[in-house]
């Protein structure tokens, strides 16, 4: 058979619940395995926010909607003679399915590449794969495929309840559940046959209790088969994966054990005949006797990206290479750079990864997890040991007040322990720090928490131990706490001193972390992975570097308000930088992400995005090229630009955009004190700083008004108040103090990006938001170049930004929020001193590089030097519509209802030489994701 020539490589769309950035560093790591190999690729994606569709990456970028109908035109007209399905997501496998079934690949001769779709319908097929395991002797759960309601309540009730309900071909858990009576399951079946892409459920006796165990696995097509990494969640089963804390490797079995599951996962993979990365979930009986196959993901997942991270093996690119006919035994190992890809790493480190959820954001929603996932993104933590790893994964949460020491006072522990422990410690976003209390005031030992929960004892006892440590920490050698995991600001509070008083302790005693390498082969043999995570322990001591140094800080785990277009500004500047001849530099703790695989810049930093972490990286970098790095803010979203005032205070140089600049833009009164200072316009508001304070304001204003709270992601605490009811709902809500009352203006609400070199500035695109003014612009449809809106006013809108961008002594890039009011006034809303969700979209629709140009200023160079002309660059030749897509029917309890408070998860892009044609195309590509 002759080898690939031109591949199709089909992307997974918008930012889903259950389907985010992983697949975005699937792609990525695949496309660029394949041009290395001088295979063209024809990568589709409707996603405009990811880094997959930088022209960079794939020799042709087609930007469009997912669908059975669209793919089919674009086999028809780039003629790909091969397609490569499994790194797309459950929407990648369920597009090649579709376009096999209706002959597509077939009347074009499309090839599959990697595993056949024959081994992808036997292992998503709920019965088909019962069938293939339990005929290769290897047990399941008992279960029965289900095509009809009244044939799965039948079944339910001889088996017996609860019983899990278990959609084939969905992603997430999606439109699954346990049942715990014949009414619920009646319910739970009708609904996953509804979102079943078949029709087809799996209803199987429940294994609530159980230990959930993933293996991931990679196999080529002379039966090489290796597992990669084996992790353990430490909730069991009945908690959707996505949602569980995971730890690797797997802590609590004994070694036999672990090894009679790794066979088991090989044989299923060998019995499938899989041909690239898969997942392998199992379940352990809580007494480690017996066992039960749960399911297989023959893609490339969300694990497969957590697996590459915890080990440095780059799972995504061996597959895509593997699809290519590639023998793992022909790889070099890619850690190494020697030997043989065709061996299983080993760590020397604990990884624990906690998810993310939206939950601050709707606190209506039902907070109780189960098979369905709810969480938007995730943080991984490295260390030594489970118990600093633990604390330092929760600060990569960015938990806002709610970090190790955090309880909620409703919870009411003060006096006594819960009267109802099990329904207290029901899975939950809010479980393990339910736990800590417990443990820390003493209402309950290990053992007991450990029989309500089904939590593994040896968890519980690490919980003990860093109850015990926190106990203990006053009096306690600094050295010691530290090594025990605590963060400088928890220190800081159980000894009641500011953080900045540890951290100078610490500096004075030459108190640092050492940071060690990430290699796959736990240090026995020389590794070039320039991948590191911090730790107390002992030390490694990497060698000096050569160039200068600029450090990205990146945004963290993706969340509503703050998501994958981060990510691809954080890569884009990252390659910029190496492309200006320094190191690039990238501190982030997301394991999905582009920006965390080692080969996106020069040194990779695994650390909480807190101002300890970023400041002990940035020591170290100092220490190994002898002179103070460079930082970047400006490209991490709100994460990193909330760390300026901080930095700004240790000496740090920001580049671009000094912390002055910063609190300017932030806060909301400073803000309007500069537009008056400029003549330009803001709405007519007002300071308010407590209730009186805002019912003062809205007798001034009338209604209806907006108030903005100031410092804030995704307008988190910013609302629309229309009546009095709307007034004092709002003020029974945790109201976010002061702040910034202001009439709600009428009109096209525009979001401008200019980009500055401190003297002259440039507006590389537009967007004009379709939804009326009091719709966060995330959640709104909008439009570039502006449809409604002539030249004059949209060149009138660029030169304000340019005016404010060149007041705060901007270098860089800057996001001005403003309205063409129906009266024909021009108001400024807000800026953001920083790329905003919008900066993806500008680039991709109009085909200039922003981010680099950005940099570029940033570092020094001149809007000329940075391929840049001054003022409002003009239209490109496409029109482009942006339209958001949420998941939010995965969060029962929330309001759907549009305001200015972010709600989407993501978002597609359409693209035509016509409005009415980028409309269509958007909507289209909407549709497919519903």
């Amino acid at each position: 058979m002759s080898a690939p020539r031109r591949v199709l490589v089909i992307g997974s769309g918008p930012i889903v619940i259950g389907q985010a950035a992983e697949f975005d560093y699937a792609g990525v790591q695949a496309c660029l395995a394949l041009r290395a190999e001088g295979v063209a690729t024809i990568l589709v994606n409707s996603n405009p926010a990811t880094v997959m569709t930088d022209p960079d990456v794939a020799g042709t970028v087609v930007i469009g909607p997912l669908t059975v109908d669209n793919l089919g035109r674009i086999i028809a007209s780039h003629r790909p003679d091969s397609l490569l399905p499994t790194l797309g997501g459950q929407t990648g496998l369920n597009l090649a399915v579709a376009l096999d079934d209706a002959g597509i690949l077939d009347r074009y001769g499309v090839r599959v590449l990697g595993t056949p779709l024959a081994a992808v319908r036997a292992a998503e097929d709920r019965g088909g794969f019962r069938d293939l395991v339990t005929g290769i002797g290897e047990p399941v759960p008992e279960s029965a495929v289900i095509d009809s309601v009244e044939e799965g309540v039948r079944f339910a009730e001889a088996l017996g309840q609860p019983v899990v309900v278990r959609p084939a071909f969905t992603l997430g858990g999606g439109g699954g559940g346990f049942a715990f009576s014949l009414a619920e399951a009646r319910e739970r079946i009708a609904h996953g046959l509804r979102v079943s892409p078949i029709g087809q459920v799996l209803v199987e006796r429940s294994l609530l209790g159980w230990k959930e165990i993933e293996f991931e696995v990679l196999r080529d097509s002379a039966d090489t088969t290796i597992a990669i990494c084996g992790m353990e969640n430490m909730d069991p089963m009945g908690v959707h994966t996505g949602d569980s804390i995971v730890v690797a490797p797997i802590q609590t079995l004994p070694d036999p054990l672990v090894q009679s599951l790794r066979r088991c996962a090989l044989k299923i993979v060998r019995a499938l005949k899989l041909e690239g990365g898969c997942n392998v979930q199992l379940a352990v009986s809580p007494d480690h006797d017996d066992y039960r196959v749960i399911e297989v993901n023959p893609r490339v997942s969300r694990s497969s990206a957590l697996a590459s991270k915890a080990t440095g093996y780059p799972i995504a690119r061996v597959a895509a290479l593997i699809a290519l006919g590639r023998r793992l035994d022909q790889m070099p190992n890619p850690a190494t750079g020697g030997g043989s890809a065709a061996f299983e790493p080993a760590v020397d480190y604990v990884v624990v990864k906690l998810p993310r959820w939206p939950f601050d954001k709707f606190p209506a929603a039902d907070r109780h997890l189960g098979v369905q996932m709810k969480a938007t993104g995730e943080a991984m933590a490295i260390d030594r040991e489970f118990g600093p790893a633990l604390l330092k994964a929760i600060r990569s949460l960015e938990p806002r007040g709610r970090g190790w020491l955090w309880e909620d006072p409703e919870w009411g522990l003060a006096a006594r322990g819960p009267e109802d422990l099990v329904a207290f410690l029901a899975p939950s976003d809010t479980r393990l720090w339910r736990l800590v209390a417990l443990l820390r005031r003493g209402h309950a030992d290990a053992t007991l928490l450990s029989a309500v929960t089904g939590i593994a004892p040896w968890f519980l006892e690490r919980l003990v131990e860093l109850v015990e440590a926190e106990r203990a920490l006053d009096g306690m050698p600094l050295i010691e706490a530290k090594r025990a995991g605590f963060g400088d600001a928890e220190i800081a509070a159980l000894s009641a001193v500011p953080p900045a008083a540890v951290r100078r302790a610490r500096v004075r005693a030459r108190i640092a972390p050492s940071y060690r390498r990430v290699d796959t082969c736990a240090g026995e043999f020389p590794a070039e992975t320039p991948y590191f995570y911090s730790s107390y322990a002992l030390p490694e001591v990497p060698p000096p570097a050569e160039r200068r140094s600029v450090i990205v800080v990146g945004s963290g785990p993706i969340r509503i308000g703050q998501g994958i277009e981060f990510d691809y500004c954080s890569v884009r500047a990252a390659w910029a930088i190496r492309e200006m001849g320094l190191d690039a530099v990238v501190i982030n703790n997301n394991p999905e992400t582009v920006s965390t695989d080692y080969d996106a810049c020069s040194r990779l930093y695994f650390e909480p995005l807190d101002t300890e972490s970023v400041l002990d990286v940035i020591d170290h970098e100092r220490n190994l090229t002898g002179e103070p790095p460079i930082v970047l803010l400006t490209f991490g979203g709100q994460t990193a630009i909330d760390l300026a005032k901080d930095l700004a205070y240790a000496g740090v140089p920001i580049a671009g955009l000094g912390a002055e600049a910063i609190e300017t833009t932030e806060d909301r009164e400073r803000f309007a004190t500069l537009l008056d200072q400029l003549g330009l316009e803001g709405p007519r508001g007002q300071l308010a700083s407590d209730a009186l304070g805002l019912h003062a304001a809205i007798e001034a204003l009338g209604l209806p008004i907006i108030v903005r709270p100031s410092w804030v992601i995704g307008g988190r605490g910013i609302a629309v108040l229309r009546s009095p009811g709307d007034v004092e709902a709002y003020l029974r809500t945790e109201v976010g103090w002061p702040l910034r009352v202001d009439e709600l203006v009428r009109g096209v609400e525009l979001d401008v990006d200019a980009i500055a070199d401190g003297e002259r500035w440039c507006v590389p695109g537009i967007l004009e938001q379709i939804e009326p003014p009091g719709v966060h612009s995330g959640d709104s449809v909008a439009v570039l170049p502006p449809q409604r809106l002539p030249r004059a006013v949209q060149e009138e809108a660029a030169a304000v930004a340019g005016r404010i961008a060149l007041a705060l002594g901007l270098r860089g890039v800057l996001n001005v929020q403003m309205i063409a009011a129906d009266d024909g006034r021009l108001i400024v809303i807000e800026a953001n001193p920083r790329a905003s969700r919008t900066v993806p979209v500008v680039a991709k629709a109009t085909g200039r590089d922003v981010v680099a140009a950005a940099v570029r200023c940033a570092l020094g160079s001149t809007l000329n030097e940075a391929g840049l002309e001054s003022g409002l660059a003009a239209d490109g030749p496409m029109v482009a519509v942006k339209a958001p897509v949420d998941s939010l029917w995965r969060l029962p309890g929330v309001d759907l209802e549009l305001g200015p408070e972010m709600r989407s998860t993501g978002e597609v892009l359409g693209l035509a030489p016509g409005y009415q044609e980028a409309m269509a195309a958007a909507l289209e590509a909407v549709a497919a994701h519903r």
